[in-house]
């Protein structure tokens, strides 16, 4: 029970709206990112990419729905044939809604890409650096540096071919996959989020290249929204002025993934950060397009609630609007109060909803915003081309075999890309390792490998009822 007792935080309201921070205008394809414009919303393919037509229906359900950018994974040059293809085939159509080549581990196939679409996303931490190992290397500074000139080298070529076709970058750090190069030096923080940005975007201020976004996303939203505040505080000192693209990886599904989606975009939001954003759901793409058009409607008048001075009760008085809407607005409004710690608690008051819904509703958001755990904590990534198993499915599975376990959190995550580093905050891991296959691990320690799909669940729990005997 909320101690009501206890004097609630004083709320400011201020009528003005949102003043976004100002960024140079990027160009995707027909699309412009940032400047004047407004907030843009993007999202994800789940299908093969090398399944043309299925990608195809897909990209359309998308554009639809209104998506405005659209990503599509694009493991080798296999994916970047049939990239081509889905491109070609879109245009022929009359869908014009830019294609975006999201690669890993090879910048030999994002050469390739930038060639075929209008936008490349690269990875800092896998674009000249291998996965992810988890190893502390101790770097000299000589060799520190040497490994800096060899991604300047490589990043360069891909510059010049972006500049000779007119194709956008996205570089998009995520907090699970930082290199051990960066962990070994920054270690795993905000500092280190952001010096793995930095590295490339210092090099392409040299080379003059501006047709940049950039996005920096975690599964904690903590940690999400504390290191896109110190990028921007970084870039600022720096004269830089490039987009934000705003996301939380590894959201979830239901209620869970959009109340976690808005606390963390919503505080950057409101904050007036932020020129293009992905709710990230483990759901059908489409599914994300309406959430992030009404967290970007909803943005301005949830800016209005600001506190004055630290207090252990944020007290909340949500609008009259559709319950899907007030679930996000107060997410949003409650964001960054609580991310920031100025208050521990959370007392919503709406009319006409039971209280019991609302005191529901806080639970889910305070757990969001990582300040108190009162059921298990899932994180599930949205899916895409390289996803291993049926995703929502075992989602909804492995839900209902652990959602006894309150405090645990439980990582589901379709393949490795990401895997092991975004699930580092999870106490326990089931990841695609093949075809039919799962690894499953504690932490970031993977300690069964391979396991059939039918058996994982039940070795599952079997390993978490030995550790708590």
């Amino acid at each position: 029970m909320l101690n009501t007792t206890i004097r609630p935080i004083e709320i400011m309201e201020t009528a003005s709206p949102v003043l976004r921070r100002k960024t140079h205008e990027v160009h995707v394809g027909t699309l412009s990112i940032g400047g004047a414009n407004p907030v843009r919303v993007q999202t994800m393919t789940t299908t093969d990419t090398n399944d043309v037509a299925g990608s195809v229906a897909q990209c359309l359900r998308c554009a639809m729905a209104g998506a405005e950018l659209i990503r599509l994974t694009t493991q080798g040059h296999r994916e970047v044939e049939s990239l081509a293809k889905i491109h070609a085939t879109l245009r022929a159509q009359g869908c014009h809604v830019p294609l975006v080549a999201d690669v890993h581990f090879n910048a030999d196939v994002a050469d390739a890409a930038a060639r075929v679409c209008e936008k490349v996303r690269i990875n800092p931490g896998n674009y000249v650096d291998p996965a992810r190992k988890f190893k502390h290397i101790d770097y000299t500074d000589e060799e520190y540096a040497a490994e800096l000139n060899r991604l300047d080298a490589r990043f360069c070529r891909l510059l010049a071919i972006c500049r000779e076709h007119g194709t956008a970058l996205r570089i998009g750090v995520n907090h699970g996959s930082l290199s051990d190069r960066i962990m070994s030096r920054y270690g795993d923080t905000p500092e280190g989020i952001v010096e793995s940005c930095m590295e490339f975007l210092r090099v392409a201020v040299r080379e003059s290249f501006k047709n940049i976004v950039i996005s920096i996303k975690a599964s904690n939203t903590v940690v999400m929204v504390q290191s896109v505040r110190l990028l921007v505080r970084t870039m600022d000192a720096a004269g830089m002025t490039f987009p934000l693209h705003l996301g939380v990886t590894e959201a979830g599904e239901g209620e869970d993934g959009r109340i976690k989606s808005a606390v963390g975009i919503g505080a950057l939001l409101t904050e007036g950060l932020g020129d293009t954003i992905r709710v990230s759901l483990s759901e059908p793409p489409e599914v994300e397009i309406p959430v992030g058009k009404a967290l970007i409607a909803l943005s301005d008048s949830c800016a209005t609630w600001r506190p004055t001075a630290a207090t252990p009760i944020l007290r909340l008085a949500i609008p009259a609007l559709p319950w899907s809407e007030q679930q996000l607005y107060a997410a949003m409004s409650a964001g960054a109060p609580l991310i920031d710690k100025l208050a521990t608690d959370l007392h919503l008051e709406a009319v006409g909803v039971p209280t019991e819904r609302l005191q529901d509703l806080a639970e889910r958001i305070l757990q969001a915003a990582r300040v108190r755990f009162t059921r298990t904590e899932y994180i599930s990534c949205p899916g895409c081309g390289r996803t291993l198993y049926d995703l929502p499915t075992t989602i909804a599975q492995v839900k209902a075999a652990t959602q006894h376990l309150v405090g645990l959190k439980i990582a589901v995550m379709g393949c490795i890309v990401n895997g092991p580093g975004e699930m580092a905050d999870a106490d326990y891991g089931y990841v695609g390792a093949a075809r039919g296959k799962v690894s499953l691990y504690r932490g970031k320690e993977c300690v069964e490998r391979n396991i059939p799909t039918d058996e994982a669940i039940p070795r599952l729990l079997a390993l978490i009822e030995a550790d708590r005997t």
